[in-house]
């Protein structure tokens, strides 16, 4: 991505704001005039001294006060409105960022790590916070003041100026080659902490699996590693950066003693030491503005390698397009069918060729082998995927056709892994549905028989819970989960191995619970257990991506195939085995 664009695209950021930017200028404007006159007031200031004119000296004095409390002034201004429209902008950025993450498609969480998303949203959108601050101040107010002195100089001797600003152009040279060896070495920076970053989330969200297989060391000897790489580009930007402070120095210094040099001779021939005082003040302030110039382009340097990856990050399009266009799905009426559906993931084949019709009422249970397609096919019905070919209808409908909003409102969802937030009991079993009252929420836990325990919890339903729900049972976790998909109340219902958590008591229960719910709608359900699913309208036995039985279990036990085989795996135990004169197993 070229600088240009990067710079066009932070400006859209900056442009709300433009107002608070003018009265910046006009501060910075001010700024800049107050430092000339402080170059300006140098002459009569020397004169008279040298004349002895106290009366002049005085007057001077007042005048040199009020430059200095104007110039702080004007400081105080264009710094606050500057800073304010820059953290304002950074704002903006790190909002529309967030926002934009909403918007993509699973398959992208999928494949890009927690940490490095982190990363992204508060190191890099810090790092832009203080380069457009920086930025817009250097790029706006030293130039100015480069200006004014500038004009000081010339006006007070265009020959000695002449000499300085023919030497100072010769620092833009080695600034262009620093610069470039910023923004790559901050680039590399940044992927290095995004690393980081995702090696922190993961062992603090890990934290038991860590400890119950004693890997504390490892994880301290890898963070270390990763921290030691970070340390090391840091020093390399600092170094880059470092080296860049005394080429100004230097230059400036060579030209400041060149000056004095030739002035003393001006001197010895009559010229006025007021006058070179004069240019050599414009001179010597003339140094800060164009250092500050210098470490600015090095701090936009570093805004512009965040500001690469932030908007490569902007630029994910989802692979689900989610347009408002579509027509709302009110209700789910007639059947569901897989149409022929086949879906690709990273070049591999998932699902192939996946074709069956499910009636409204129906509840059909998937099952096979870990890694054969269950969890996949029942992501595609709420689109968090969308199918490579074929078609998933809905009351004879292409879901395409419907917006991706109204679609998932119809679906209700208990996963496999539990996902609970830092709330609330409440606030979890409500989430998506926060304006239901309260009496529904408690009907809706009841119902997942998880009333009792949230009763004993010591701020009952205004318990926080916990990172991930964190303060509770693996099973309690899962029956507050189901509680949210019960007061969601959807037509469709996907259950991804809903009861797994939970013991053989409470899973009785739910599973009552679950039966209720289960009238009149539409439900897919992912079980290992066989035992949950026996009464299935439908059973789909997915090997490698794709159906290799259909039935009721009835059917399919009678059919001798896959399913029997996994049926029998699993009660082996619990039911006798025959066997036949040969030594083999007899059903």
């Amino acid at each position: 991505m070229r600088s240009l664009d990067i710079y066009r695209r932070l400006l859209t950021f900056v442009k709300p704001y433009w107002l608070k930017i003018a009265f910046a200028m006009v501060s910075m404007a001010g700024f800049a005039a107050a430092t000339s006159l402080m170059a300006v007031l140098v002459q009569p200031i020397i004169d008279g001294l040298v004349d002895q004119d106290v009366n002049e000296l005085k007057i001077l004095s007042f005048q040199l006060l009020g430059v200095f409390l104007a110039r702080g002034f004007f400081d105080f201004w264009q710094e606050y409105l500057i800073r304010y429209a820059g953290q304002q902008a950074v704002a903006d950025m790190r909002e529309t960022l967030y926002d934009h993450l909403q918007t993509l498609s699973l398959a992208f969480f999928t494949k890009t790590p927690t940490g490095v998303l982190i990363s992204r949203i508060t190191n890099d959108v810090n790092l832009i916070q203080g380069s457009v601050s920086s930025a817009i101040t250097g790029l706006l107010k030293q130039p100015l003041t480069i200006i004014g002195l500038a004009g000081v100089a010339f006006y007070r001797d265009w020959r000695l100026a002449l000499i300085a600003f023919v030497v100072l152009p010769a620092a833009v040279i080695p600034i262009y080659k620093f610069s470039r060896k910023i923004r790559k070495v901050s680039i590399k920076g940044l992927q290095v902490m995004a690393r980081l970053t995702n090696v922190l989330h993961e062992t603090i969200t890990g934290v038991r699996i860590v400890k119950a297989f004693n890997m504390e060391e490892y994880e301290k000897k890898r963070f270390r590693e990763e921290n030691a790489r970070y340390v090391k580009q840091v020093m390399k930007r600092v170094r880059v950066r470092a080296l860049s402070s005394p080429v100004m120095e230097i230059i400036g210094g060579i030209v400041v003693c060149f000056i004095i040099f030739l002035g003393s001779y001006y001197v010895a021939g009559g010229y006025s030491l007021g006058k070179l005082g004069s240019f050599l003040s414009a001179l010597l302030l003339l140094y800060r503005p164009m250092k500050s110039l210098v470490q600015t382009n090095n701090m936009l340097q570093e805004g512009l390698a965040a500001g690469t990856r932030i908007f490569e990050l902007l630029d994910e399009k989802p692979h689900v397009k989610a347009e408002d266009g579509g027509k709302p799905l009110t209700r789910v009426e007639h059947s569901i069918e897989f149409k022929h559906v086949h879906f690709m993931y990273e070049n591999d084949w998932v699902l192939k060729d996946i074709h069956f019709t499910v009636r409204v009422g129906d509840v059909v249970a998937l099952v096979g082998s870990s890694g054969g397609g269950k969890t996949t096919l029942v992501n595609l019905l709420p689109r968090f995927y969308d199918v490579t070919k074929g078609q998933i209808l809905i009351t004879g409908v292409d879901i395409q056709e419907f917006s991706v909003r109204s679609l998932r409102d119809q679906i209700g969802i208990v996963t496999q892994q539990t996902i609970l937030f830092n709330d609330t009991a409440r606030g979890n079993i409500a989430y998506g549905s926060f304006d239901r009252p309260e009496d529904e929420v408690v009907a809706a836990a009841k119902a997942a028989n998880a009333h009792d325990f949230i009763m004993n919890l010591p701020e009952g339903y205004d318990t926080i819970i916990g990172e991930q729900g964190v303060k509770l049972s693996g099973g309690e976790r899962q029956r507050v989960a189901i509680a949210r998909a019960i007061l969601k109340n959807p037509p469709i219902l996907i259950l991804d191995e809903a009861t797994s958590s939970l013991d053989s008591e409470s899973e009785q229960e739910v599973q009552k619970a679950l039966e209720k719910l289960m009238t009149h709608r539409t439900v897919f359900v992912i079980a290992h257990r066989l035992s949950t699913i026996r009464k299935a309208t439908k059973i789909l036995v997915i090997q490698d991506g794709r159906i290799v039985e259909e039935g009721n279990h009835k059917e399919l036990m009678a059919l001798g195939g896959e399913y029997r085989r996994l049926h029998r795996m699993q009660f082996r135990d619990a039911e006798p085995i025959v066997i036949g004169r040969r030594g083999e197993e007899v059903a």
